[in-house]
């Protein structure tokens, strides 16, 4: 990828010391205009390092492992959400765990990161439990919802998915999401995206009780 700005001397304004300059055409050498004094010369600019650390998707209950290449200063922590270019395909994806040598935590260094754990969360599967209108809460039956990752889920909200229909009653956050105060969300407006939800309880609108045979 063609960098745009890069940091040199400028043997006009400041032969001892680096200033951002634009890049004007990226070649060997560079062609870069000073953003101090405007003056244009060439230069041959320093090799951009990267370094590939293991990177573990989980996607659906199933998990493979692949390669991202990224700047050695390049912070990530917990929470992150970045594009990972896989063979399979190209997705968003969620840093879920960091393994570092020293077991380091926050904020750390990419080229510090031994194993990135993530999960891919543009498209998720939802997990739901469903109860009858009217029947009780023990007569429950599970469903999967696959849905894209910012799709949103609202208390007391009444949705349909295919043949499905129900109403959203709570919501459970998966653990480590910091953007919620709460774990459990039951009061009316209360709100989450699908990526972020560990499971959804919810009041069958199609059906009042089941049977077991």
């Amino acid at each position: 990828m063609s960098r745009t700005r890069v940091a040199v001397a400028c043997p006009s304004c400041s032969p001892d010391a680096e200033t951002a300059h634009e890049v004007l055409k990226d070649a060997d050498p560079a062609t870069v205009q000073c953003g101090e004094c405007g003056h244009v010369h060439k230069e041959s600019l320093p090799e951009e390092r990267t370094v590939e650390r293991r990177v573990v998707v989980s996607q659906g209950g199933e998990s493979f492992t692949t390669q991202r290449s990224a700047d050695p200063d390049e912070e990530v922590e917990m929470g992150d959400e970045f594009l990972l270019d896989t063979p399979e395909a190209l997705m968003q994806v969620r840093v879920t765990g960091i393994e570092t040598a020293e077991g380091r935590r926050g904020r750390v260094p990419f080229e510090a990161v031994e194993t990135l754990w993530t999960r891919a969360v543009e498209n998720v599967v939802v997990d739901v439990t469903l109860h009858p209108k009217e029947g009780g809460r023990e007569e429950t039956r599970s469903l999967e919802l696959r849905v894209p990752g910012d799709e949103q889920f609202v208390v007391d909200e009444t949705v349909s998915y295919g043949d499905e229909e129900f109403t959203v009653e709570g919501l459970v956050i998966r653990d480590g999401i910091a953007d919620y105060d709460r774990k459990q969300f039951d009061y009316t407006g209360d709100a989450a995206l699908a990526k972020d939800l560990k499971r959804v309880y919810a009041r069958d609108e199609k059906s009042t009780a089941w049977s077991a045979w």
